[in-house]
């Protein structure tokens, strides 16, 4: 949870280096998942400075929902740790109970939800990579330095750092050396 302006800064700076971007700002024209990783992380500073009535909380949220609708993206603050690396637009639906660490990597096509009934979304690890297609069901952990594999369904908990996971449903199928530093693909 972003708590002040030097964390709010912070996260918005690991967004950058994530996605490999060296501008400062976004440009005009083009750069639209940086616009929305940007006004998604103003929209957790604000709403944890209170201001959800504040006008800039407003304008942040309808700016935000008009790029998602766009990109297809579903997901709400608070989802994310600093360093997150979105690669594509296309449809991502993450439900708003999951919790995904530092420094992951997400493609096009996730599905992050939980079975019914149940109180608690998946919880996912610092430097994770998932790939496309992938579907996470169900309060599950997945460690650190996990990649998934594209068009997996993970249904299970891998606890294991820095296990390589496949298939319907996933299993392992490698293990790799960690710790990775830095964003996934940089």
């Amino acid at each position: 949870m972003i708590k002040d302006k030097a964390e709010y800064r912070f996260y918005l700076e690991e967004d950058r280096k994530a996605l490999g971007i060296k501008r400062k700002r976004p440009r005009l024209y083009g750069d639209e998942i940086w616009k929305f990783q940007r006004l998604l992380r103003r929209a957790e500073y604000l709403i944890s400075k209170g201001a959800t009535r504040n006008p800039w909380y407003i304008w942040t949220r309808l700016r935000m929902r008009r790029l998602a609708f766009k990109l297809n993206f579903d997901f709400a603050p608070f989802n994310f740790g600093p360093g997150l690396r979105i690669a594509h637009r296309g449809p991502i639906i993450i439900l708003d109970k999951v919790r995904i660490g530092a420094y992951c990597e997400i493609h096009s096509m996730v599905n992050i939800g939980s079975t019914k009934g149940t109180g608690r979304g998946a919880v996912i690890g610092d430097h994770c990579y998932i790939g496309p297609g992938v579907c996470i069901i169900g309060p599950v952990t997945i460690a650190d330095h996990v990649v998934i594999g594209a068009g997996s369904v993970v249904t299970k908990d891998i606890p294991e750092p820095g296990s390589v996971v496949g298939g319907v449903p996933a299993k392992l199928i490698k293990k790799i050396p960690y710790p990775r530093q830095g964003p996934v693909g940089v």
